[in-house]
């Protein structure tokens, strides 16, 4: 399994989508960066904002792209084709609605679930599925024709503060994903509870 450089953030770009659930994605990519004291700044040639940080001994590349989130494919794309990177070099972080607020899940390969972001993904990296996930929970409305407006929706301030919690634990399993030791990062990250 080769190593994770690069992290590439789910979500839609602009101040009305910033607070969106959808956007989990990008909140854990900003999370990293701030962690790292990095700024993401626009990068035409990835169609996003990016920065590259030290985390240990690791150099990771951080995206989120600028393109909406049904068009992530061409930003993954183009990280990829630039920096000479392979599917399971990348770990992309996009919100679950299978997983309650609170919680969140590594996963490797796999379909697209629904979700219109890994979908392209997915179409853009030549339908190799091999690429990391991280699954952020964001809970499900309850019916199907509510999705759309659950996930374009804002988190109530519990809800919000459960989402961070769970980020801010992924952050703290990433070195041992980037030292490639997903069994015990996934124990640590999955034991998780949901308030």
């Amino acid at each position: 399994m080769s190593q994770v450089t690069a992290i590439i953030g789910l979500g839609n770009p602009g101040a009305e989508y910033d607070a969106t659930r959808h956007n989990a994605g990008f909140w854990l990519v900003d999370a990293i960066a701030r962690s790292a004291h990095a700024e993401l700044r626009p990068e035409k040639k990835f169609f996003g904002h990016y920065a590259k940080v030290r985390l240990g001994d690791h150099e990771l590349h951080l995206l989120n792209p600028a393109t909406f989130m049904n068009r992530s494919g061409a930003a993954v794309a183009a990280l990829c084709q630039f920096f000479k990177l392979t599917p399971d070099n990348l770990l992309v972080a996009h919100d679950e609605l299978d997983l309650p607020p609170g919680q969140a899940r590594y996963k490797t390969g796999g379909g697209h679930g629904g979700h219109n972001g890994l979908r392209d993904i997915i179409s853009a990296l030549g339908d190799q599925k091999q690429f990391h996930r991280v699954r952020i929970g964001i809970g499900h409305p309850g019916e199907a024709r509510q999705v759309t407006n659950y996930v374009l929706g804002r988190p109530g301030k519990a809800e919000q503060e459960a989402i961070t919690r769970a980020i801010d634990e992924c952050i703290t399993t990433l070195p041992l994903v980037l030292a490639g030791d997903w069994a015990k990062a996934m124990n640590q990250l999955h034991s998780l509870k949901s308030e």
